[in-house]
C-alpha cells in the first residue's frame, strides 16, 4: 500500500482565497500528520489537503478539484479500511473541521457535521437518553461508515445506520448544493445509503435518534476448544433471539492487559460481545441461560452506558496499526464452514487480529433490498477478517493470514460483501456487493457524477458515451 508516486506541485493559490479552512501541502509542517489515515498501512502522499471549515469551503474545493483535473478523495474520519479517504498526487477534501452535532430531543433528530466521530454522536445524543445506530469503535467517522451502511450494536434492534437517515446535504460534482430525503432529490438519497461516496460531499446528515441509554452488554469468552460447539449453538441462537438481543461472535486474542485477567493474557478464544437493550430488570434472566448451559471463562457482561459500550474497543485499535481486511455476507453457517473457521480462528497470527460475524437480521431484515443501496438484507451475517498488528515487518504474516482464511470461507459465502470492510478488491467485487441494486446505482452516477469526478471509494462507475 505504499506509495511510490512522485508528488508534483499544485498552484494553490485560488484555493487559498477562497478557503476559510487550511490549506496543506508537502513541504508543510503538518503534512505528513495530515495525510495519515487509521490504517497504519496506507501511505498516500497527496498534491494538496484542503481542511474544509464549512461548506462553502467544500464547495470551493469541489470547484478547484474539477477546474484543474485532480483526483479526489473524501476524508471523514480517515477510518476506510483502504484507506479510501487519501490519494495519491490528487486533492483530499478533509472534513474533520466539519465537527458538530446538534440534537432535538422533542423531535428525536440529530444534525451532524460531516467530520465528526461516533464518539461525538453518541456524547450528545447519550445526554437525552437517545442513540443512533453505528459500529463498535467510536473513533470511526459518521460519513464513511453510515454512506457503506453502518453495522454495530444496535442492528438487530433499530436496523442499519442507513435505516435512521432522514437527511443529507451534500456537494455535488458540479460544485451544486442539494439535501438528499424521500422528498428531495430522492434517486440521490436512496443511492447515499450504501453506496459510499460515489455521489457527492456529504457535509451533513440527519438522523433519526432512538430510545437507549443504558445497555447490558460486553464480551462473553470461551476456550478455544469450545469454538465449534459455540458456533454451532451461535448460528441457531441469534437467528431466534428478540430484537432487544444482539450479540457478534469473535475469534480473539485476550489483551495483555487490565482489566483482563493475567491467566487469560494472550490466550486465543473464542466470544460474543452483546448488546442487549431490553429493560434492565429482565438482562440477568435473559443471560441466565447462556450462562447456565455454556459457563463462559471470562464474563465481562453487564450494565454499562451506550457510549462506554461503542468506546470498550478504542485502546485496543489505536490510529496507525497495520490492517488488512477481507470480508463476505453469510447466510448460513454450515458444519463444513465452522471447521475452517475454527480451523484459521484457532491460528491468529497477532494478538489484534480477530474474525467477526456481525448479525444482519432484527430490524435489518425488515427493510426491502431494494429499498436502499445495500442490497444484502437477507443475509445473515457481515464476516469481516483482519489481519491487525503494530509492526511494519508484520505486513505479510497478517496479509497471509486473512488472505487464506477468506479463500478457505468464501466458497460458504452469500457472494459479495459489506463494501466498509473492503479493501481495493477489484470492480466485480464491488458489483457483486451491490447486486442487482448495481444498475440503478450507475444510473444515478450518471445524472450526479458522470465524469465519475468521486472515484476514490468503492466505484459505481458511470455509463461512458
Amino acid at each position: 500500500m505504499a506509495s511510490t508516486q512522485t508528488t508534483h506541485a499544485v498552484n494553490t493559490d485560488a484555493l487559498k482565497a477562497n478557503l476559510r479552512g487550511e490549506v496543506i501541502q508537502p513541504g508543510d509542517a503538518d503534512y505528513d500528520a495530515a495525510r495519515k489515515v487509521y490504517n497504519g498501512m496506507i501511505d498516500r502522499r497527496p498534491a494538496v489537503i484542503a481542511r474544509c471549515a464549512d461548506v462553502a469551503d467544500v464547495i470551493a474545493a469541489v470547484n478547484f478539484g474539477r477546474e484543474n483535473n485532480l483526483l479526489v478523495s473524501i476524508r471523514g474520519g480517515g477510518h476506510n479500511a483502504g484507506g479510501l479517504g487519501v490519494c495519491d498526487n490528487g486533492l483530499v477534501i478533509d472534513l474533520s473541521l466539519i465537527r458538530y452535532v446538534h440534537v432535538d430531543p422533542a423531535s428525536k433528530t440529530v444534525c451532524v457535521g460531516g467530520g465528526s466521530t461516533w464518539g461525538d454522536v453518541d456524547h450528545a445524543t447519550h445526554a437525552f437518553s437517545l442513540a443512533v445506530p453505528s459500529g463498535i469503535i467510536s473513533t470511526t467517522g459518521v460519513g464513511g461508515l453510515t454512506l457503506g451502511g453502518g453495522l454495530g450494536h444496535l442492528t438487530r434492534k433499530y436496523g442499519l445506520a442507513i435505516d435512521n437517515l432522514l437527511g443529507a446535504d451534500v456537494v455535488l460534482a458540479d460544485g451544486r448544493f442539494v439535501h438528499a430525503s424521500e422528498q428531495e432529490y430522492p434517486d440521490l438519497f436512496w443511492a447515499l445509503r450504501g453506496g459510499g461516496g460515489n455521489f457527492g460531499v456529504v457535509t451533513e446528515f440527519v438522523f433519526k435518534a432512538n430510545p437507549v441509554h443504558t445497555v447490558y452488554a460486553g464480551p462473553m469468552l470461551w476456550n478455544i476448544e469450545q469454538a465449534p460447539e459455540m458456533m454451532r449453538w451461535y448460528r441457531e441462537f441469534i437467528t431466534q433471539a428478540p430484537d432487544d438481543l444482539n450479540g457478534f461472535f469473535a475469534f480473539l486474542i485476550v489483551p495483555p492487559a487490565p482489566p483482563f485477567p493475567e491467566p487469560l493474557h494472550n490466550k486465543n478464544m473464542c466470544g460474543v460481545v452483546w448488546c442487549y437493550t431490553g429493560p434492565m430488570e429482565q438482562a440477568e434472566a435473559t443471560f441466565k441461560p447462556i450462562r447456565e448451559q455454556f459457563p463462559p471463562a471470562l464474563d465481562f457482561v453487564g450494565p454499562i452506558s451506550h457510549p462506554g459500550l461503542q468506546s470498550m474497543f478504542d485502546a485496543l485499535y489505536i490510529r496507525g496499526l497495520q490492517w488488512y481486511w477481507k470480508a463476505d455476507f453469510m447466510n448460513e453457517l454450515s458444519d463444513e464452514a465452522i471447521a475452517l473457521h475454527v480451523k484459521h480462528g484457532s491460528q491468529l497470527p497477532t494478538w489484534q487480529s480477530t474474525m467477526h460475524l456481525y448479525p444482519v437480521n432484527g430490524a435489518a431484515h425488515r427493510v426491502g433490498r431494494n429499498d436502499t443501496a445495500w442490497s444484502y438484507r437477507d443475509a445473515t451475517w457481515a464476516e469481516v477478517i483482519v489481519g491487525v498488528d503494530a509492526d511494519p515487518a508484520n505486513r505479510d504474516l497478517i496479509t497471509n493470514w486473512a488472505r487464506q482464511y477468506w479463500e478457505d470461507v468464501h466458497p460458504y459465502s452469500a457472494g459479495g460483501a459489506y463494501v466498509n470492510f473492503m479493501m481495493d478488491e477489484g470492480q466485480d467485487r464491488v458489483e457483486a456487493s451491490y447486486r442487482e441494486n448495481y444498475e440503478r446505482l450507475v444510473a444515478v452516477k450518471n445524472t450526479y457524477d458522470p465524469t465519475n469526478f468521486f472515484r476514490v471509494n468503492q466505484n459505481i462507475k458511470p455509463t461512458r458515451s
